[in-house]
This record gives C-alpha cells, structure tokens and sequence, in this order.
C-alpha cells in the first residue's frame, strides 16, 4: 500500500499517471457508471455489503379483497347529528324513534362511545357490544343486516 501512494505521486505530471494508453482509463464506462449504475457487474461488493435488499422482492402485501376494511362511527356523533340527518334525508322517522342506516352515511361499524337520549333504531353490519346495550337501554333497537 505504501508503494502505490508513492508511484502516484511520481506519475503525477506524467500523461496516462500509470494507468497505460491514455485512451484506456478515460470514460465513465471505465468508472462502472455513476451512483448505483453497474450494481450486478461493477458495484456488486458494495451491493452486498450495504445494500443487500437492493434486488428481488421482500415482503408480500394481502390481497385487497380479504382485507375487510372497518370504518366506525361513535353513537354520540349519531345520536347529535340523528335531526340534521333528517332534514338531509338520510334518515327517516318511524313513530317515535328515528331509523338510521349506517351503510348510507358510509360506515360499516357502530361503537359504544357516548351517550343516547332519544330512541334510535340503527342498521349497521356490525355492533360493538357495549353499543348495542346502549341503544337497547334508551329504548332503540339495533338491526344487523
């Protein structure tokens, strides 16, 4: 190692600075490219060495399909907005209580945060529990469909 950082200083003025025909060591083709460029010829040990997941797929990713995805909504949030819902005719009045569908509004999913002080009768895919106890206690009915 010693030797070569002394020749370089000796061929320093000198045209090719040791590197043969001057035409040799001229382009970037000579370099293996800029940055990242020649991975799998020139750059493979600094590839494996820093960058190992460089190359190939890692992972996997579900398919879209299976994945259900859960859009909640409080019953605090539906029992405030259950009037503006029925001006907007998103809801709809059945004697006494006031009939709303979840599904419409575009959620999946009632849960129990919150308190009801009107009878509301909900449709929804799905329940929490303690949501269901809540709409049961104010004199509602929750319907799953």
């Amino acid at each position: 190692m010693i030797r070569t950082k002394r020749k370089i200083n000796k061929l320093r003025g000198s045209r090719s600075n040791g590197g043969g025909c001057t035409k040799k060591r001229r382009g970037a083709g000579n370099k293996g490219g800029k940055g990242k460029a020649g991975g799998k010829k020139h750059h493979w040990s600094w590839i494996v060495k820093f960058d190992p997941k460089h190359y190939g797929k890692h992972g996997f990713k579900r398919n879209k399909t299976t994945v259900n995805r859960v859009i909640p909504v409080n019953l605090n949030y539906l029992d405030e907005k259950s009037e503006k819902f029925l001006k907007n005719l998103k809801a709809s009045k059945e004697g006494d209580s006031i009939v709303i569908d979840v599904t419409d509004l575009g959620y999946n999913k009632v849960l129990g945060n919150g308190k009801i002080l009107k009878p509301l009768i909900i449709k929804s895919p799905s329940f929490s529990k303690s949501a269901e106890e809540k709409i049961q206690e104010s004199g509602g009915e929750a319907i799953l469909f």
